[in-house]
């Protein structure tokens, strides 16, 4: 039997604080939005402790709460909420098809890319249940938890560079975990990290696990040519070996960057599609914040708004 054809206005595939302040937008404008949560509803903020830098919460908020508030707020105007994994995808027909968990089908006049980006992880089982607890992929979103303790951070590019010279500002020491005896990093990025005193790379090294039962208290790791195995006491542990964009269910029909992210027409959150337009981390490498994915979902809505007035 046929899946049943659902129309909709505007589809929003993804619920982190990009997906929800598009709905709350596109709810708003009376445009009916029906979001789609995705596999991990909420998105990155749900796996977040304390968030304390995002506006309006002087007291902090913790990560799952804020995002149960922003789902509120989007219900509350009419959005409807639902939860499923879209599957499938056909952006080359007008009204856009959308297939969710393989049977239900829907025709959208507009879609709302939200789907996020994800850590990568090193893939220790320490890391996973430390997570939360002194382990963190994102230094600038927990470096203050940590101010004036020693931490360590993993990565060799220019993320990680930034990351540890963002840590060495408020904390007493960082260790920077490199695997090889070079860096991916820019020139620029690494004498930043070099010629910082409050910095020391640990060059042919890697992780051999987080030390702690209920919190990070510090790290093993290896020198893979020497062989010779260290323990770090540091009360924080940050990875920064890079995001994975969750957008490979659209790589046949948009425009993307060698790493995954979606390429919007700046100053807008237009993709090369009529009609679909990206927002949050899965368009943004640079910021990555809540704030700023916030801020391109109210830029989606508004953008989709006009949009649909244009074709009436």
């Amino acid at each position: 039997m046929a899946p049943e054809i659902e129309k909709v206005k505007v589809l929003i595939i993804g619920s982190g604080p990009a997906g929800y302040t598009a709905a709350i937008y596109a709810a708003r404008a009376g445009m009916n939005p029906v979001l789609y949560t995705g596999g991990q509803p909420g998105g990155q903020l749900t796996i977040t402790t304390d968030v304390e830098n995002y506006p309006g919460y002087p007291d902090g908020i913790m990560g799952p709460e804020m995002m149960e508030d922003f789902r509120k707020q989007a219900e509350r105007f009419g959005t409807k909420v639902r939860y499923g994994l879209v599957t499938k995808v056909d952006f080359n027909v007008q009204p856009h098809q959308v297939i969710v968990d393989d049977q239900v089908e829907i025709h959208a006049d507009t879609v709302i890319i939200s789907t996020g980006a994800s850590a990568k992880w090193l893939g220790i089982e320490s890391e996973e249940r430390l997570n939360g607890k002194g382990v963190s992929a994102c230094a600038v979103c927990d470096g203050f938890f940590f101010k004036g303790q020693d931490v360590a951070i993993v990565g060799a590019g220019d993320t990680a560079c930034e990351e540890a010279s963002y840590l060495a500002n408020i904390c007493n020491k960082v260790y920077m975990i490199v695997r090889r005896d070079e860096m991916r990093a820019s020139q620029i990025m690494q004498k930043r990290v070099m010629n910082n005193p409050k910095i020391e790379i640990l060059w042919n090294t890697e992780t051999e696990e987080i030390l702690g039962e209920e919190e990070v208290i510090g790290a093993r790791v290896k020198n893979n040519v020497t062989r010779e195995v260290r323990e770090l006491k540091v009360s924080g542990f940050f990875v920064a070996i890079g995001h994975q964009p969750n957008t490979d269910i659209f790589k046949e029909f948009i425009n993307m960057d060698e790493s995954g992210y979606i390429k919007t027409i700046p100053g807008s959150t237009k993709t090369n599609i009529e009609g679909v337009f990206a927002c949050g981390d899965a368009q943004d490498h640079i910021y990555r914040q809540a704030v700023t994915a916030a801020g391109t979902g109210c830029m989606a809505a508004l953008d989709a708004e006009r949009y649909l007035a244009s074709k009436e």
